[in-house]
């Protein structure tokens, strides 16, 4: 067992070569992509075309949904808005064909590991993880004994002893076999935890991994430009929130 996971491209594809680039460079072969292939980048028919090639697995986000019409935007900010209707009108059939296949949770190496986009609770309401005890809830609804997931944007591990007892984990953690995780995988294309550069995590056996590859940012923000795309979605690239 040894993956990486990629998760919120967001039609950002400078992003998405750089993290593959690195993944090759690691000499990672298995590649896992946990949803939001479109939405807020310039790029979406590209990125699911390089998602569909490098990924042995693909999940659709909320942001694939939302492009299909399956999720209602009414909730979603103005400017997520504006970019959800912007990719609709732009993204080609061959695209739609494609996140039409994507389910949105996945279980593999033998039901070890289960793979969502937001939650194991009510995956299909797209609920966000953010606290230890929004953790301890979900913890509750699945079996398996890792979780790997994106959605927030923010680069977690969290670990649960057999007691209850939880710890969180930055940047790594060595894997336990009594214990359990939730490892959310941060945001390729769009990070939020204040580091602009694109995020991954490689897994294996042993360990959890999370890595943060530079790209060129000023070059993505002037396709966005160029397409018209919100300026504060723009701006928010450089600063990672």
């Amino acid at each position: 067992m040894k993956y990486a996971v990629i998760s919120d491209v967001h039609a950002n594809l400078d992003a998405l070569l750089a993290v593959l680039k690195d993944i090759r460079e690691k000499k990672i072969k298995k590649n896992i992509f946990l949803g939001d292939a479109v939405g807020y980048g310039p790029e979406p028919d590209e990125c699911v075309d390089v998602l569909k090639t490098e990924c042995s697995v693909m999940l659709a986000g909320n942001h694939d949904w939302a492009v299909l019409g399956l999720t209602e935007i009414e909730h979603f900010n103005p400017i997520a808005k504006e970019a959800i209707l912007w990719a609709r009108e732009k993204i080609s059939r061959e695209t739609i064909s494609i996140l039409k296949t994507l389910s949105i949770s996945k279980e593999i190496e033998d039901k070890k590991i289960l793979l969502v986009h937001s939650t194991p609770k009510e995956p299909e309401k797209w609920h966000y993880l953010l606290t230890l005890w929004d953790a301890e809830i979900n913890f509750h609804c699945f079996d398996n004994r890792i979780c790997l997931l994106g959605h927030s944007h923010y680069p977690l591990i969290i670990e649960r002893l057999p007691s209850g007892e939880m710890s969180t984990h930055r940047n790594s953690a060595k894997l336990s076999a009594e214990n359990r995780y939730i490892v959310n995988v941060g945001s390729v294309g769009q990070p939020r935890d204040g580091d602009p550069r694109a995020c991954y995590a490689i897994i294996d056996e042993e360990f959890v991994n999370i890595y943060r590859v530079q790209y060129d940012v000023e070059k993505t923000q002037g396709k966005m430009r160029s397409y018209g795309l919100p300026e504060p979605l723009i701006e928010r690239l450089k600063r990672g929130l």
